[in-house]
């Protein structure tokens, strides 16, 4: 099966590796050094932080260089690299480069890096920067592959999950050190303290489920999306890949079947 390189190894990237892995492709992804996700308990760039983490089943082992990487790979494992620019690139042969960064713009990536590229959210253009685009925005087209443009604009608005969107969001009170108190799976009551950035409190804005929270110890800015409150209140949502991600995953998968086929790629 060919080998596939996805930038990024967040949630989203994460909930797209798992269904690339259970389609039998071999995987190696991309992140910093210090990642910012706060779905942590979803996402394969924790690893970057303990080593390794298992994400419904699969673990993505932390590594460094090629050789490392197809280690990782022969044991069944996602190896992830601290390799921000993908300079992986030129070391190991990819049929497949998928952008999973989710900058809202692109950061690198061009149609030229595999045979197949492509890119969830905003800030790509189908047949210019990748070959194809996927819908990152809920709503009635998350997770379609768009072959000829771009993906609906970021609108800095969250997706709404039970009525509630902006509320979700945990963000940082102020500029400095970031400490949680809550962890994720808590329940939290409207006005709990869930955390705190130099001392200055962070309250949660609604009733439900912490799902996700960045770890102690990170330099934040004021603002700074730290942490997510699930109202549904299902602790398990705090476990598994989101609707979102294996929506996103599933466009992904289509992309890659659609224009490997389109190039000839399955033929080999």
């Amino acid at each position: 099966m060919k080998r596939i390189l996805i930038k990024g190894a967040g949630d989203l990237a994460t909930g797209t590796a798992v269904r690339l892995h259970r389609a039998g492709f071999p995987l190696v992804m991309t992140d910093i050094d210090q990642p910012t996700a706060v779905r942590r308990t979803v996402a394969f760039c924790q690893c970057m932080y303990d080593g390794t983490c298992t994400v419904e089943g699969i673990t993505a082992r932390r590594v460094s260089g090629s050789g490392e990487a197809l280690a990782a790979l022969e044991k069944g494992e996602i190896p992830v690299l601290n390799d921000p620019e993908a300079k992986i690139l030129k070391e190991l042969d990819f049929f497949a480069v998928v952008d999973a960064i989710l900058a809202k713009k692109n950061l690198g990536t061009t149609i030229h890096d595999a045979p197949v590229v492509l890119a969830l959210g905003p800030g790509f253009t189908a047949g210019v920067d990748c070959h194809g685009v996927i819908e990152t925005q809920r709503g009635h087209d998350l997770g379609r592959l768009i072959t000829d443009g771009s993906a609906v604009p970021n609108t800095g608005v969250p997706g709404n999950i039970g009525g509630y969107t902006t509320e979700r969001i945990i963000r940082a009170s102020a500029d400095g050190i970031f400490e949680p108190v809550a962890a994720i799976g808590d329940q939290v009551e409207k006005g709990d303290l869930v955390a705190s950035v130099d001392g200055q409190p962070v309250y949660a804005l609604i009733t439900g489920v912490v799902r996700g929270m960045l770890p102690a110890g990170l330099k934040v800015f004021k603002g700074m999306k730290s942490g997510d409150i699930d109202p549904r209140c299902e602790v398990r949502h705090c476990f598994t890949v989101s609707d979102k991600a294996r929506a996103i995953g599933g466009g992904v998968l289509e992309g890659l079947l659609y224009f490997g086929k389109e190039k000839g790629i399955w033929n080999d």
